[in-house]
């Protein structure tokens, strides 16, 4: 019985673009194709004029971007269908699994930090009837906003004054504090209190060098505390810092979590990792999509109310609603179990993923104020 196999000429190159060559110009193999099947260099003609080397490689940007576009729409919307076809071999239309990741995580953090919101709050607290002004700024923003205060009469009398007391006030460090900030360190060890010279804290098993840098930190902690409480921003810029390093150290446990709750899947360890990839790809992807609605619904509406909130609140809910539903299908298709197998796999393997999570922010918090 004979197939036939269809080409997809979309996935090759055109034959105006190819040199002709009998064999490969690379290792001498006689070609039955564009591309040498033994070192895989393409048959193309690169010494041809400037005008027309710069066209194709403005073909080969939309190429990728055609690939990109190949990539997203399943990624997206066809829960499992971007591993389950690189496993059975279709992989050329795609982006690779690693590159996706890389890129939608550098996407997603980029635009976090450059979005994320800042120190300043300038908002109305309401408490019966007489409402209060908050304002929490940086203190490089200061100047910036008493400029913008000029304008604030016009919406209403005396809002101007307010804002700017509140602003000499957190400049001149006039707010009350807590009795307990001094600064000091009161703790025991070995019911004494801490000292790094006299009583310093020493952890058995523990090599020098982690116990002198933990009493290192635990001197100048209170210091890093302030400098946190004054500007957040602080500890914000050092978690973006730490964190895609981190997630991407956590893919491999993510991969062996996999592998233990599907131990009999006869699955390599390398699948569950391009399965995690793949996901975790969709969750950053989410993710942005997410942080542009945002930015969209602000800048259109920047009170928070009207028709396009209300619209795009039902929409992030349903974006939000389609991961958990996204990630059990995903499952259910790469992995071809029947249903009940499934669910419960997807809610061990979810609590397992939470729990490994939550050590991971953890670490990434403590890491972050250890290199502050």
């Amino acid at each position: 019985m004979s197939s036939e196999i269809k080409a997809n000429k979309k996935l090759t190159i055109s034959p105006d673009r190819l040199a002709g060559s009998p064999e490969c110009m690379n290792c001498g193999t006689e070609l039955m194709g564009p591309f040498c099947y033994y070192c895989g260099q393409p048959d193309k003609n690169l010494v041809r004029f400037f005008p027309a080397l710069v066209r194709e490689l403005l073909e080969d940007f939309m190429d990728f971007d055609s690939r990109f576009v190949r990539t997203i729409k399943p990624l997206l919307f066809k829960p499992g269908k971007l591993t389950r076809d690189y496993l059975d071999g279709r992989r050329f239309r795609y982006v690779p699994p690693l590159r996706l990741y890389i890129f939608s995580s550098i996407a997603m953090f980029f635009l976090f930090a450059v979005i994320a919101p800042g120190t300043i709050e300038l908002g109305v607290e309401q408490d019966g009837d007489n409402p209060d002004l908050v304002v929490r700024m940086n203190e490089s923003d200061k100047e910036d906003l008493r400029e913008a205060l000029r304008g604030l009469d016009g919406v209403q009398p005396g809002l101007a004054e307010q804002v700017g007391n509140e602003i000499e006030q957190a400049a001149s460090g006039e707010e009350a504090q807590d009795d307990g900030e001094s600064g000091e360190i009161s703790f025991n060890i070995n019911g004494e209190a801490w000292d790094p010279e006299t009583n310093p804290v020493d952890i058995p098993l523990m090599p020098d060098w982690i116990n002198d840098r933990l009493n290192k930190e635990i001197e100048g902690s209170p210091q890093k505390g302030r400098a946190i409480e004054e500007n957040p921003n602080l500890m914000l810029d050092q978690v973006l810092e730490v964190l895609p390093g981190t997630m991407f150290v956590l893919l491999p446990l993510v991969a062996l979590l996999l592998k233990l709750w599907y131990l009999f899947a006869r699955k390599y360890y390398v699948e569950h990792l391009i399965f995690a990839l793949h996901n975790h790809a969709f969750i950053f992807v989410t993710a942005i999509v997410l942080i542009l609605l945002g930015v969209f619904t602000d800048w259109r509406e920047p009170a928070g109310e009207g028709p396009m909130t209300t619209v795009m609140h039902g929409v992030k809910t349903l974006v939000l609603a389609w991961i958990p539903i996204y990630l059990l299908l995903s499952l259910k298709r790469v992995y071809q179990q029947g249903w009940g197998l499934t669910l419960a796999k997807y809610a061990a393997v979810s609590i397992s993923y939470l729990v490994l999570l939550a050590i991971t922010t953890a670490f990434v918090a403590v890491l972050s104020f250890v290199l502050l």
